[in-house]
């Protein structure tokens, strides 16, 4: 197989014109048939983007490659017990480790690793297509849960009545899915993608053979995109890569975006040199099926042609390669590497049940070549970058600096250019000097490309970016500018740039004095399933303030915790919050964040009440976000938090001498602890909506000492009783010497004397017998 490959480049290499040589020479491997079958007029092949290997052809038959039809297959069949009925393929969609099929109305999952059939659920209504996209930079969470998102849905049904689907786990369940103004959009509905190129979900809307997107999320749900002709039902193939290229292809017919849709374009053609017609329609051919990777795009033709163009930044049209027959109404497309494009028909075979793949590889870069297309040589030599196919991610206040470079052909001052898909998100400065060095005569040129959020440039109307508090994602794309046909091996460079939390990052807080270190604790008990108690008039398992009805035992987690802070419980206190990033010490955090303690405790409160951190609106508090939780778990993060100093939070000051829960920020509100002794283990998190897109949350302990037992009784109890003892004590001063002058009182007084005579000669006695 291999020999033959490299013969027939070798042999397209020497010969100097296309027309006296086959663009390709035939050869043939053997594979599998299959009991389903595509509905489409035309062939199409749909290639795993980040498996290059795996692949599906759909035509009559459909054939499902592990290894790039490169041996023998077993017949693709579907299950008889999945009862599909007639087994006609309307759509299909590699989503990750699964490859969906619309298969006769209903969606079915092939899972590629386990090789088993499952049909999906939760969808109630016939659907005839699906939609999805990969990620295949990184294996960060991020990048890997592109894949999981899967639209289904009806094509050309009234948008305003269709029923469309999401799934979240691949496809296996489904729900519905209501796109906001749903009911009021007019026309039928010619698709609907998850463009995360831009973070927007597009609906595709066709009316009166026009065709427009509309966008889910600000500021382009405030707009359309541009309305284009839409004659016939569109394929609509999403280019690898995230770049946010979309190409519109059928028989008459062939456009193209580079911004997801907000902008689309006819495809020009080039028959010949000099001959340049604006669209497919304008040059009267007949689409049979396209191919295209991220940085190309193939088409076949009816009257037997073979048509290319490049996916760079601003290229828009596709050249005709020398006639040849190499047509049938089975053939299709695939590109299997770098300018090396496959024609492959299948064929059937009257002594095995299988067919035959006649497979012709055409050597792109070879066949631009021929002087007769005039094709000019490219300008750019090397373009490199290290930052190609890596994924990257970018936190608030935070900034990216890559940087490229371009050795040009000697003579030639090709521009550079950098854009990123995504420019409602992430706004970009490009450099580009000349650093002295010279390759092979020439200088190169290197580009330090800087990034980060369009909001942090300070030169961004506020109405054009989106919304700074939701993540998002983009890519940087560098290429050269009208970059020539001919530079097949210079493919773009490109970096998907994740608008969110950076992983790496986590929250520490400060534990310079601990209980341990000053003798309060021994650290080999705390060690040892330490356990301490908690009574029952100190916390609420309920988080409500209330007392609880039994003291609680509580074991202490020294591997998580360590050893506790020591507060004393007189001093106001803050913890002091340290962010880290991959084991680097970044700042202090001066952001808002809360405390709760773990256990229920509420043997504390805060130095401020709202009126005192000086609230415009009725700051929240840990009741009002258990309230809102209405019973289920509940949190206090960056998502649901508030400022009570936020001009735009309309809730009124109704209680103003309530506690002000929030530390951080722009106040001064510190924790103050009861008159109580103990281990107190504190939540920490960040709800700054402005400082992370990650959830900073950390749990911490800290040993409050110094506290006095209180006292037996109640101080009100005791000011009673010392007030009853005054007052009779003068009450008894005044009665007494009045009482000793009455008869009552001469008797009294002779008894007691009577009773101290008898006592002392009892006691004198006692002193003669020792």
């Amino acid at each position: 197989m291999l020999v033959l490959m490299l013969v027939a480049i070798a042999s397209l290499r020497l010969c100097s014109l296309a027309r006296a040589q086959p663009l390709c020479r035939v050869q043939t491997v053997r594979t599998g048939k299959d009991v389903l079958y595509s509905s489409s007029m035309t062939t199409r092949l749909i290639k795993h983007p980040c498996n290059k290997n795996i692949a599906l052809y759909l035509g009559r038959q459909l054939f499902f490659t592990r290894n790039n039809f490169e041996s023998s297959l077993p017949p693709f069949s579907i299950p008889p017990s999945m009862q599909v009925g007639i087994p006609e393929v309307t759509s299909a969609h590699f989503a990750g480790p699964v490859l969906l099929l619309v298969v006769n109305k209903k969606v079915y999952v092939y899972n590629i690793k386990t090789n088993s059939w499952t049909a999906s659920t939760g969808i109630e209504h016939p659907v005839s297509h699906i939609s999805g996209d990969n990620c295949c930079y990184s294996k960060h969470p991020f990048c890997l849960d592109i894949s999981i998102f899967v639209f289904a849905y009806s094509h050309g049904e009234q948008i305003s009545q269709t029923n469309i689907y999401f799934s979240d786990n691949w496809g296996f369940i489904f729900e519905n899915y209501i796109h906001e103004g749903q009911e009021q959009l007019v026309g039928s509905l010619g698709g609907i993608f998850y463009l995360f190129s831009l973070s927007q979900i597009g609906v595709l809307l066709i009316n009166q053979e026009k065709a427009k997107f509309e966008y889910s999320d600000y500021p382009l749900n405030h707009s359309f995109g541009l309305p284009f002709d839409y004659n016939g039902t569109l394929n609509i193939i999403i280019i690898p890569g995230q770049k946010g290229i979309l190409i519109f292809w059928f028989e008459k017919s062939l456009l193209v975006s580079r911004n997801s849709g907000q902008l689309v374009f006819p495809v020009q053609v080039q028959e010949r040199p000099g001959t340049l017609y604006p669209s497919v329609f304008d040059a009267g051919i007949t689409i049979h099926t396209v191919a295209a990777n991220e940085n190309a795009l193939a088409v076949l033709t009816q009257e037997d042609s073979l048509y290319y163009g490049s996916l760079g930044i601003l290229t828009s049209f596709i050249i005709k390669f020398a006639h040849q027959d190499i047509w049938s109404q089975q053939a299709a497309l695939m590109f299997t590497g770098l300018g090396i494009l496959e024609i492959l028909t299948p064929l059937p075979d009257s002594e095995f049940p299988a067919f035959d793949f006649q497979k012709c590889p055409v050597n792109i870069q070879a066949v631009l070549m021929d002087p007769q297309l005039q094709v000019d040589v490219c300008k750019v030599e090397i373009l490199q970058g290290d930052f190609d196919n890596k994924m990257y991610t970018i936190d608030m206040n935070s900034k990216l600096e890559l940087t490229a470079m371009m050795i040009p052909r000697p003579g030639t001052s090709p521009v550079p250019l950098a854009m990123v898909s995504n420019p409602h998100a992430l706004g970009l400065n490009v450099f580009n000097y000349e650093d002295g060095y010279t390759y092979d005569g020439n200088t190169k040129h290197r580009l330090n490309i800087s990034l980060k959020q369009q909001q942090h440039w300070g030169r961004a109307d506020p109405n054009f970016t989106s919304s700074i508090e939701k993540p998002t994602i983009s890519t940087i794309t560098v290429d050269i500018a009208n970059k020539e046909i001919s530079c097949v091996d210079l493919k773009p460079l490109t970096a998907i740039i994740s608008i969110g939390c950076d992983l790496k990052k986590k929250i520490v807080v400060q534990n310079e004095i601990s209980a341990c270190y000053k003798g309060n604790l021994d650290p080999v008990a705390l060690q040892d399933n330490y356990s301490y108690i908690i009574e029952k008039e100190a916390y609420d398992p309920n988080f409500q303030g209330q007392k609880a009805t039994e003291d609680l035992l509580v074991h202490y987690p020294y591997e998580k915790l360590g050893c506790p802070l020591l507060i004393h419980y007189d001093s106001p206190w803050k913890p002091v919050v340290e962010l880290w990033q991959a084991g680097k010490f970044q700042e202090i955090v001066e952001a808002e964040y809360v405390l709760v303690e773990v256990n229920g405790l509420f043997t504390y409160t805060y130095s401020l009440t709202a009126d005192t951190a000086l609230c415009s609106s009725q700051p929240q508090n840990w009741t009002t976000i258990r309230e809102e939780a209405q019973g289920s778990s509940f949190s206090w993060d960056r998502e649901n938090y508030v400022s009570c100093h936020d001009p735009n939070n309309d809730a009124p000051l109704q209680w103003p001498n309530v506690p002000y829960q929030i530390l951080g920020g722009p106040t001064e509100n510190k924790i103050i602890f009861d008159q109580r002794n103990g281990i107190y283990v504190f939540l920490i998190s960040i709800v700054d909506p402005y400082y992370s897109y990650c959830h900073l949350t950390t749990a911490f302990s800290v040993y409050v000492y110094g506290a006095f037992p209180l006292p037996f009784l109640m101080p009100e109890i005791t000011i009673f009783l010392l007030m009853i003892s005054i007052l009779l004590s003068v009450w008894l001063a005044y009665m007494i010497p009045k009482l000793l002058h009455t008869e009552l009182g001469r008797r009294l007084t002779g008894y007691w004397v009577s009773l101290c005579n008898r006592c002392r000669r009892s006691c004198a006695c006692f002193q003669c017998r020792h």
